[in-house]
């Protein structure tokens, strides 16, 4: 059983490969704690049917631990599937708009900003100028308030519309 180094969280050595010291401290369960030599502290892991796995090499002298280690690593896996588990990612969808948008188009996008919010996505909502189009600035400041008020009853608005280069953006997040 070979552990690659680079692993912060396994252990550097374990059994046999654990060399170059005379004797270790040794916890666990089942086991009374204390400094051994290395072959008793071996031979107690053996008599345990369990494996011997250095978790502080660098103390003195280093500590080691009696334990199964495959069920050690199992039970490692099984709490980090958990904790992603656990996490939410967040979803951030796009909506385009054109400084001079038209009502058929902004009701569409409209719908599909709803659907958004209620699938519990964020919404980024953006103007983009084209050219001479940043001449209109005012009118994409006020598509995008108008998109935010109409979204109202179904999201908070995050940030206010903030133009950054040829774009005005707004960010909407569901209300719980």
């Amino acid at each position: 059983m070979g552990i690659q180094k680079g692993d912060k969280d396994l252990p550097n050595r374990i059994n046999e490969h654990i060399r170059g010291v005379k004797e270790v401290r040794l916890v666990g369960d089942n086991v009374e704690q204390g400094i051994y030599p290395i072959a008793e502290a071996m031979r107690i892991a053996d008599e345990l049917e369990l494996d011997l796995v250095e978790i502080s090499p660098n103390a003195v002298p280093p500590v080691c631990r009696v334990i199964d280690y495959q069920k050690f690593l199992y039970q490692q896996k099984r709490r980090e599937k958990e904790q992603k588990a656990k996490s939410t990612k967040v979803v951030i969808k796009e909506i385009r708009f054109g400084p001079q948008t038209d009502d058929h188009d902004y009701n569409f996008k409209l719908k599909h900003a709803q659907g958004f919010l209620k699938e519990g996505c964020k919404v980024k909502a953006y103007v983009f100028f084209k050219g001479r189009s940043i001449l209109f600035k005012e009118q994409g400041e006020l598509l995008l308030l108008r998109f935010a008020n109409d979204l109202e009853d179904v999201a908070k608005v995050d940030q206010l519309p903030k133009l950054e280069g040829k774009r005005m953006f707004l960010f909407l997040s569901p209300k719980k």
